[in-house]
């Protein structure tokens, strides 16, 4: 069994306790340690950053990484597969996209296509709703974590109002019986969600 490579750390809790925090072997070892104690309750582990569930098996630690042998490169000319519209030597990928008749028209008007037009658009777009963005995936991932682990717990439905709020001062309040390790992590998390 391979141990996963993750973009992120990973963090898990044994109940309401914090086991480690870090890359995945450091991690499935402590989950491994924590199990054979018999830790109370179950071992819940999570991407550090967006809250996704992660599945430590402790049986993958120290298992040797393998890589796949890279394809053949063949020069044969016959085997190449036509190449379609686009420039996928620079990443570039044609996709279907459906606009109403006077959007193309507008399209059609602009300096270097609809295509350089339509990336001018989403490069400006993305640039300018960055903030707001972090602050999505800010909210996404605290509410992630704290369904899966603070449910049951008290204020819970009104920490929740409070973090898509914005209102920093009342989540943290709410928040403030918590579980300590499970509290802090949600109030991590929840950070940048703040502005």
């Amino acid at each position: 069994m391979l141990s996963p490579v993750l973009p992120n750390p990973i963090i898990a809790f044994a109940g309401d306790q914090l086991i480690a925090q870090g890359d995945f072997a450091e991690v499935a070892l402590a989950v491994q340690a924590a199990q054979e104690r018999g830790v109370g309750g179950p071992v819940l582990v999570f991407d550090a950053v967006t809250s996704e569930p992660v599945d430590v098996d402790p049986r993958a630690v120290g298992a040797a990484p393998t890589t796949l042998a890279p394809a053949p490169e063949t020069t044969d000319e016959s085997t190449e597969s036509p190449r379609g519209p686009g420039r996928p030597k620079l990443g570039v990928v044609a996709r279907e996209v459906t606009m109403l008749p006077r959007h193309w028209d507008w399209l059609a008007t602009q300096p270097g296509g609809a295509s350089a037009a339509l990336r001018r658009l989403v490069e400006q777009a993305r640039s300018e709703s960055v903030s707001r963005d972090r602050v999505r995936r800010a909210q996404e991932s605290a509410y992630r974590f704290m369904s899966a682990v603070l449910g049951n717990q008290p204020h819970f439905e009104d920490a929740t109002r409070a973090l898509f709020a914005g209102d920093r001062e009342r989540f943290t309040a709410l928040s403030d019986p918590w579980p300590r390790d499970l509290r802090d992590h949600a109030r991590h998390l929840a950070d940048a969600s703040f502005l």
